[in-house]
Parts: structure tokens; C-alpha cells; sequence
């Protein structure tokens, strides 16, 4: 195995709710040019990157903080999944890159990091699991299948409606005169 390929990572197809985290080694000008587009794609070895779920900035802004603090009340990363990485976590002081799992459009992705760009570890960020397998049409009660009540031809539909504003402009014309023969009274 070569040294290009025990660096790459390779990110599952469909991967959900993941922190990936990378040290970065670079000047400060260098890590800001990450933010521009195609800038860090190319660094990271793939075509394109959703800069929107990406995130690089240097962990003295985190003040207190700290970066293990801002995984996880700022990520929602669990402590437990922390603790095995915090002596690496605070060893970091220069700029760091997080990577969420939709940033990779949920398809399979084969990183190979610039070697600048050094892999810290990956944190699954905590909350509901919403995947569920899909229903069978058996399983599925009638009240939830669409349009599961009999629709109406047009002609009824229409008259029904009518009758339905005959019956409110009744209704308002009725307390309509009320009001007038209140007011004359």
C-alpha cells in the first residue's frame, strides 16, 4: 500500500449526520483560500464539495471554548465519542477543517487530503435516528394512502360549492338585515 493511498479516507455512500475533522498545517492565508470555490475540492482530491456544510477557521477564535467544547455544543458531538481523541483535541492551535457528511451530497467519496491536511478523527453528531424501512402497500392503512376517499366528478364538486356559498351569503345577509333593524330600532 502506498503512502497516497493510507492517507485517502473513503466516505460511504448515504453517510448521515458525520463530523469529519482534519488539522490543518498551513499559513493562515492558505487555510482562508480553502473557502473559495473549487480551492478545497482540489486540496482534498474529488471534484466538488458542498461549501455550505464545510467549515475551516483557526481554534483561537473558539476562545474558551475550545475545539473539544465546540464539537460538542456547537456540533452536538457526545462527550464519550470526544474523550478517546482530547489530548489530540487540544494538542490543535492552528486552523482546522470540518467536513459534514452533506457536503458529499451523500454519495461515495474517496478523500486523498493534500498532505498538508491531516485527518484528526470522525464524530457522529448526536440526535433522532430517522431512518425507518418503508412501509408495504399491506401495511399501510387506507386513511394514509393518497386520495383514498372517492373523489367527486367536477359537476359535483362545483355543486357543492355553490351550495356552500349560497349558504354563507345567506348567512351574512341574515345578520346583516339583524344588525340594521338593531341599529333602527
Amino acid at each position: 500500500m502506498t503512502d497516497e493511498h493510507a492517507k485517502s479516507l473513503l466516505i460511504p455512500a448515504g453517510e448521515q449526520r458525520v463530523i469529519h475533522l482534519f488539522d490543518l498545517d498551513m499559513r493562515a492565508e492558505q487555510a482562508r483560500f480553502l473557502r473559495e470555490p473549487g480551492a478545497l475540492a482540489q486540496v482534498l482530491g474529488i471534484d466538488d464539495i458542498d461549501l455550505d456544510h464545510v467549515e475551516v477557521f483557526p481554534v483561537s477564535d473558539l476562545e474558551e471554548l475550545g475545539l473539544e467544547g465546540y464539537l460538542r455544543v456547537g456540533c452536538g458531538i457526545p462527550e464519550d465519542a470526544l474523550r478517546p481523541d482530547r489530548a489530540k483535541l487540544e494538542a490543535i492551535d492552528g486552523y482546522v477543517l470540518l467536513i459534514r457528511s452533506r457536503a458529499l451530497r451523500g454519495e461515495e467519496t474517496h478523500l486523498t487530503p493534500a498532505e498538508q491536511i491531516h485527518h484528526v478523527g470522525d464524530y457522529r453528531e448526536a440526535g433522532a435516528d430517522w431512518a425507518a424501512r418503508p412501509a408495504s402497500p399491506a401495511e399501510t392503512p387506507e386513511s394514509a394512502k393518497p386520495f383514498s376517499a372517492p373523489r367527486p366528478s367536477p359537476r359535483e364538486a362545483r355543486s357543492r360549492a355553490r351550495r356552500i356559498g349560497a349558504a354563507l351569503f345567506s348567512v351574512v345577509m341574515a345578520l346583516i338585515v339583524l344588525v340594521v333593524l338593531l341599529m333602527v330600532r
